[in-house]
């Protein structure tokens, strides 16, 4: 069933999404080569809880892999999502999807960033860059008398245009009182298919796009989704409400982005 959201809800949400990029420009600080992800996850945690927040992420339940352990996911290189932050050591090149939720004050926020760890080359930084733009063409089709597949299909179109591939496994997704509510947000689609957008509808889009092949393989411990042929993947999002005119991002990076500066993708 698909909840839309009165304006109050809406400003709960978008206080918990501010929360979740706060939070990613906390770990933006500390990403270098030498750090681990588990380093990663104790800021976040900490930053989270010590703003009256809880993250969501841990212990949410998977048949496949019992509760996730940590307060983010973070998805080094060819992992493309739900990595488990662990002693793993950033080295100079990678890159490293950062993922983090939050449940403030009854309401979820969710938005992730792929970042740079040192100097990475520029095949690698163009696939952040056409994914990072493929997130923003998507949410321009985000608004009341569209369809679901309007935003997959532009974010389809866009990413394929570039050769790489988008992943159809897993997609993007309702949220409010609830991380994950109806209705699912593909990255792929059909224009002028899929459910009417309407004013309230909050969604989380998120594009994860890789570099090569766009098929790939659970890990043994039953979360972290890597691609196929190994080659990176990157992976964006923001959490939006839908408007009569155009998609209200509630989720921020421009936090994170102040942190980066010039490094920014």
């Amino acid at each position: 069933m698909i909840f839309l959201k009165t304006e109050d809800e809406i400003e709960l949400l978008r206080a918990s999404n501010l929360l979740v990029g706060k939070t990613l420009a906390e770990v933006a600080k500390v990403i270098r080569p030498g750090v681990t992800t588990k380093e990663l996850d104790k800021v976040a945690e900490e930053f989270i809880r010590d703003h009256g927040a809880i993250p969501t992420f841990k212990g949410f339940a998977n048949p496949y892999g019992g509760p996730f352990p940590a307060s983010i996911c973070t998805s080094v290189n060819e992992q493309v999502v739900h990595g488990i932050p662990s002693d793993v050591v950033l080295k100079d090149g990678d890159i490293v999807s950062v993922d983090c939720g939050t449940y403030l004050n009854g309401f979820c926020g969710d938005s992730a960033y792929t970042f740079c760890v040192g100097d990475v080359c520029e095949e690698v930084r163009n696939l952040l860059k056409v994914t990072k733009n493929a997130l923003y063409i998507g949410i321009e089709n985000a608004v009341q008398g569209k369809r679901l597949g309007d935003i997959g299909y532009a974010i389809q179109q866009h990413c394929e245009a570039h050769s790489y591939g988008v992943v159809r496994e897993f997609v993007g997704h309702g949220i409010g009182k609830e991380m994950h509510e109806d209705p699912q947000v593909p990255n792929y689609g059909k224009r002028g298919t899929g459910a009417l957008l309407k004013k309230g509808l909050c969604i989380a889009i998120e594009p994860m796009i890789t570099l090569g092949d766009r098929h790939v393989v659970m890990g043994k411990d039953g979360w972290t989704v890597s691609t196929k042929d190994k080659k990176c993947a990157a992976h964006f999002e923001h959490t939006v409400a839908v408007t009569s005119s155009r998609a209200d991002i509630l989720s921020s990076f421009k936090f994170i982005e102040d942190v980066l500066g010039d490094q920014a993708i």
